[in-house]
């Protein structure tokens, strides 16, 4: 099998195009412990700092080769992140690729295209792990090639890269994506998940805290009836939505954690009787869902900046290659505009708090 082409950027731009297209037709985004580089992570379950000590006053690298690797090229979120990502490492002095498989739920391509790029020699790579673990033993080889490792919007087992870029604190997103909701049912009636794939890290770690949420003693009468997957498909998104609907006829509100699914379930909900009857929010882009609160479909959803937390990842990358920061809990490093960060536990670091877009503001936002 020859090894997978990385994507250059007039490729990369001629698939969104196309992607965008097709979405919009379709619905109406471990092994071993290596000696040095994984040093600490077998034992606390900590990230895979590197021996060396942290000089947060080190130049920053340029000439580096920074490949990010989305959990699906086509996916309009992360055509948005990476290229948010891209800017960032160009503005840096660097090289930027992209490379991907077209389905969300191909976590062997993921695989296949870390191989590639370590054997391309990559200074660092980004990526949106589909999969906790299946990634593990691969990105621990390139993590023990030298490669800077840096997980975005996704994460991975801790011990299999250097730094998570979290979009927000995962407890944050989870419960306040269920506080939305209350608020706009007033506390009462049966409710539903639309996730992305059942094995999406960052799916699954929110849906926990929204779980552990309906405990609280606010939420007695709000009851989650079932949790159905659209594998980041629209049409399996949309689908699924009709199908919750049929199941559950009385369920009053739906969360959908991930921008396809929050967007074909809008584009159902839109064009049948439970329109304004059956709450739904979730994380969106205000450009997906802008008509759709404009129609009074949606009250309100929640996201941050994708372009953002791209180019996050990007300068996070870029300060691990510069030996700035080597994954520690406690090590800080500039980011350009976007200010200071701090790494917290396990080599964690988080873009900011979710804004919440409803139509007082979501005209103000273009992404």
């Amino acid at each position: 099998m020859s090894a997978p082409a990385l994507r250059t950027p007039a490729a990369r731009r001629l698939c969104a195009v196309l992607a965008a297209a097709s979405l919009a037709l379709a619905a109406t985004a471990c092994g071993g412990t290596t000696k040095g580089s994984t040093k600490n992570s077998a034992e606390d379950g900590g990230a895979a700092a590197s021996d060396a000590k942290a000089d947060p006053n080190a130049a920053t690298k340029k000439d580096l080769t920074v490949a990010f690797l989305p959990k699906q090229v086509n996916n309009p979120y992360f055509t948005v992140a990476d290229k948010g990502g891209e800017k960032a490492v160009e503005e840096l002095g660097s090289t930027f690729k992209e490379a991907g498989p077209n389905s969300a739920t191909d976590t062997s391509g993921q695989v296949s295209y870390v191989n590639t790029l370590t054997q391309q020699q990559v200074d660092a790579m980004a990526v949106s792990a589909q999969d906790p673990g299946a990634l593990c033993t691969a990105l621990k080889q390139a993590m023990k090639n030298g490669v800077k490792v840096v997980t975005y919007d996704s994460d991975t087992k801790p011990g299999c890269r250097h730094v998570f870029v979290s979009q927000a604190s995962a407890e944050a997103l989870g419960r306040s994506q269920v506080r939305l909701l209350g608020e706009q049912l007033g506390y009462k009636g049966e409710i539903a998940i639309l996730s992305a794939a059942q094995t999406a890290t960052n799916q699954n770690t929110w849906i926990g805290f929204m779980k552990d949420e309906l405990k609280k003693p606010e939420y007695k009468d709000m009851k989650l009836v079932k949790t159905a997957y659209g594998n980041d498909d629209a049409q399996q998104s949309f689908q699924q939505t009709q199908g919750l609907l049929q199941e559950h006829p009385g369920l009053a509100g739906i969360i959908s954690p991930t921008t396809v699914g929050i967007k074909a379930a809008a584009q159902y909900l839109s064009g049948s009787k439970y329109k304004g009857k059956v709450m739904l929010t979730g994380l969106g882009t205000p450009n997906d869902m802008r008509k759709y609160v404009k129609n009074g479909t949606v009250e309100g959803f929640e996201l941050w900046d994708p372009a953002k937390l791209g180019a996050l990842a990007a300068h996070t990358a870029v300060a691990l290659s510069s030996g700035q920061i080597t994954g520690r809990q406690g090590e800080t490093f500039k980011a350009g505009a976007l200010g200071t960060f701090t790494l917290g536990d396990h080599g964690v670091v988080d873009l900011g708090e979710p804004t919440v877009f409803d139509k007082k503001n979501i005209d103000r936002h273009r992404f």
